[in-house]
């Protein structure tokens, strides 16, 4: 090989050391000298033309997704960023999901308006899945607002031993299955759920970042309701509430699926046949408490007003549950909800409490949902267990429950005035403004004459303020963030400011 081909093909950060060096007799415009600086310029261009690729895509994707929320479309950015620095291990994205929803074509007519809430065309992978073709039965063709379909493979050669229980439950178990048989590339998570399951999917992908994509796991959430996990199991994740398992997981999975569908004949639902082929595989179910089934009946008011401390990820049952919002419908309250979570995603329905030692008021507030007014001074122990505004799945009782609640009492003057989510809007320095209104809600009781309420009855809402929350926090020991309200008792429209801090 000549010297001069050894030349063009040296590591050019040696290449520029040598001609440095070289005597200065040597022309600055020599053949080796310009070879070198073009090798110098080609090196360092790499990552810039890796980048714009990316970032032209980037905004090919954003453009065509006008709905996507002004958060969602930051992670983007900064997910695409990221990628060119760590191309061989990219972080989890939206793209690296794959959605089975669980569904019939002759109730997706009624059900749709869930999934259609947080599915985005450009962004998410979603199949429906049906028990057969639209248009054989149902009601309306297959709408183009809704996500693309499958109809599921014939199961009618499976055993199923629970009487006048829908047969559906050992199609809509085989979902994974026929979802990881599609074989599309660079999926990391199956993610099941049904037809009226409300996903945060933001958040989702911020829970599932914290766990290895490569190894075998099974994420979701149990059910609230004690008598519902004693029939079924304390081990298994709700599929309403939705659960994530692990493409190496899914791989095992998938090898042994039809052998349990048979051997679990006796099982009720699809989520208890597929915790039975868990444990024979050995993958215990790795509980999320954002993931919610809502097992519960009635007024979700109080399960919502004290989240438990982790990113809001899933809801269902919401036809079976009063709207969030009261006087209106359901569905537009669930929109209501989702307009303050695409503001902030990682701080919907975070929970937070502060005082006013002045009054002697202790304040409750459920970011994106809620303010609860106490004229009383109320322990932060107390103020973190829920209200038992509903009654259990099955028998409609008052307890119990999968986790601690406090009973709701009759006495007005024992309970909050409450003031409900009415708007948001960004204000500089990545900050929000929530707005919350008081409503009489009739499921409130009535007015309390003592002298304290009449004082918190003159509040006519409240504001807060917030930076908008990293969604790394997750990562870390959680901890409830602090408030505190900014102008005590020298409010002059009836609106109290709280910062949270």
């Amino acid at each position: 090989m000549s010297h001069s081909s050894e030349t063009a093909t040296q590591d050019p950060f040696k290449l520029w050391k040598n001609l440095l060096s070289q005597p200065s007799k040597s022309s600055f415009y020599s053949p080796n000298f310009m070879k070198g600086i073009l090798a110098i310029c080609i090196f360092s261009a790499l990552p810039l033309l890796y980048f714009s690729a990316n970032f032209h895509g980037l905004i090919s994707r954003t453009a065509s997704c006008p709905e996507c929320s002004p958060a969602f479309r930051r992670q983007v950015i900064h997910e695409v960023v990221n990628s060119g620095r760590h191309d061989n291990h990219q972080r989890t994205n939206i793209s690296h999901i794959l959605f089975g929803i669980g569904g019939s074509a002759a109730s997706w007519g009624q059900r749709r308006h869930y999934c259609e809430l947080w599915w985005r065309p450009h962004m998410h992978r979603v199949f429906v899945w049906l028990d057969q073709k639209p248009g054989d039965g149902a009601p309306e063709p297959w709408p183009d607002t809704s996500p693309p379909y499958k109809v599921s493979e014939d199961t009618s050669r499976f055993k199923y031993n629970c009487g006048d229980a829908s047969r559906s439950a050992v199609r809509i178990a085989r979902i994974v299955k026929e979802s990881f048989e599609l074989g599309l590339k660079d999926v990391r998570w199956f993610v099941m759920g049904d037809d009226d399951t409300v996903f945060f999917t933001e958040n989702l992908v911020n829970v599932l970042r914290k766990y290895d994509h490569n190894e075998m796991y099974y994420i979701g959430g149990h059910s609230e309701s004690v008598e519902q996990v004693l029939t079924h199991s304390y081990s298994m994740g709700y599929g309403g509430g939705g659960f994530a398992i692990s493409y190496p997981l899914a791989a095992e999975l998938v090898r042994i699926l039809d052998g349990c569908i048979d051997r679990y004949a006796d099982f009720y639902g699809s989520d208890e046949k597929i915790s039975g082929c868990m444990s024979e595989i050995g993958v215990p179910l790795t509980k999320e408490l954002g993931f919610h089934q809502m097992d519960i009946q009635g007024d979700p008011y109080g399960l919502l007003s004290a989240h438990p401390l982790a990113p809001l990820v899933s809801l269902h049952h919401l036809d079976n549950i009063q709207p969030l919002f009261p006087d209106i419908t359901r569905i537009d309250s669930v929109k209501k909800l989702i307009k303050a979570y695409e503001s902030d995603p990682s701080r919907a329905l975070q929970h937070t409490f502060c005082y006013d030692m002045s009054r002697n008021w202790s304040v409750s507030v459920s970011w994106g949902y809620t303010v609860q007014l106490y004229p009383f001074l109320v322990t932060g122990k107390v103020l973190s267990i829920p209200l038992r505004t509903f009654s259990t799945w099955r028998t409609l009782s008052q307890e119990p429950f999968t986790f601690d609640t406090r009973v709701m009492s009759s006495d007005p003057c024992e309970r909050p005035v409450v003031f409900y989510f009415d708007g948001v809007k960004d204000v500089r320095n990545q900050k929000t403004l929530t707005s919350y209104k008081r409503v009489i809600d009739p499921n409130m009781g009535m007015r309390c004459e003592r002298e304290d309420y009449t004082a918190a009855y003159l509040v006519k809402g409240f504001n807060v303020l917030a930076a908008n929350l990293d969604p790394r926090v997750w990562n870390k020991a959680p901890r409830r963030q602090r408030c505190e309200l900014m102008n005590g008792s020298d409010q002059q429209d009836g609106v109290l400011h709280i910062k949270i801090i």
